[in-house]
């Protein structure tokens, strides 16, 4: 554990990684941005699927795209290093706090590689349906001994990780992990951070309700992802609306990333 944690150090300590690492928010924010506009144009009837998939296509078409998408895993792959080191250094004298600090720092790296393994998918000219990938997960954990209890289990874990995304957004307890600035700007980010997080909240909470129903109807079908979670939403009453909100809140979150970049502790 020693070895680990001056390896963790010597790689916090380094200002080419920490720069990589930034860069990695920023590109965060690109993803989520565009998320946030094809969750959008689902009011519109797009057929685009409006998670990681679908951005990694808008951006693999545009001008240099191949480029950005090799950019994107590095930059997410740097963010996932760095989470790791963060669970290996924690500090906090609490047991139990430590370990829930590095139970989230490795869950958030994960989620950070699954992105930038995408990227690389579609950087070397292949496809990704993370709504098709969630339904044979649904379907495959549903026929093994007690699979429907699991799913449940999952869907509870993903609805609680919404759940901590909303309420991080309302308490502003990212605040405590950015160095900002005063005045104005500092409002401005404080204000693009809530909206933000709590758009994002929504939109993963959903998904995991629905891998709850899939688990309780027996229908893999249903837990289809992000993307399912948020045709979801447009089905509801009011539901155009509720999807321009959670797709500008999303769109908002990518421009806090941009700010995150430039203000995390790191």
């Amino acid at each position: 554990m020693t070895h680990a944690k001056s390896a963790a150090r010597a790689v916090q300590d380094s200002t080419t990684f920490r720069t990589i690492a930034r860069i990695g928010y920023v590109v965060l924010g690109i993803v989520h941005i565009v998320i946030g506009v094809l969750a959008i144009s689902i009011t519109g009837g797009g057929g685009q699927n409006a998670d990681q998939g679908g951005a990694m296509e808008q951006i693999r078409q545009a001008p240099l795209g191949a480029l950005l998408l090799w950019v994107i895993a590095l930059g997410l792959a740097a963010l996932a290093v760095w989470q790791i080191t963060e669970a290996v250094v924690e500090r906090d004298p609490d047991s139990k706090k430590k370990w829930g600090h590095r139970v989230k720092f490795i869950g958030t790296a994960v989620a950070y590689i699954a992105i930038a393994i995408t990227a690389v998918v579609y950087a070397l000219g292949g496809q990704s349906d993370s709504s098709s990938s969630s339904t044979s997960f649904s379907a495959q954990l549903m026929a093994t001994p007690g699979g429907v209890a699991l799913l449940v289990g999952v869907g509870l874990v993903v609805l609680a990780i919404g759940i901590a995304f909303i309420v991080r957004g309302f308490t502003r307890a990212f605040e405590k992990h950015l160095d900002l600035p005063a005045g104005a700007a500092r409002k401005g980010i404080v204000a693009f951070g809530v909206v933000g997080y709590v758009a994002k909240g929504i939109a993963v909470g959903v998904t995991g309700v629905l891998f709850v129903v899939a688990a309780l109807t027996h229908d893999a079908e249903t837990a289809g992802g992000l993307d399912a979670a948020l045709h979801s939403l447009a089905a509801l009453p009011f539901g155009p609306l509720i999807l321009w909100i959670v797709g500008g809140g999303l769109i908002v979150y990518g421009v806090f990333c941009f700010a995150r970049a430039r203000y995390a502790r790191m």
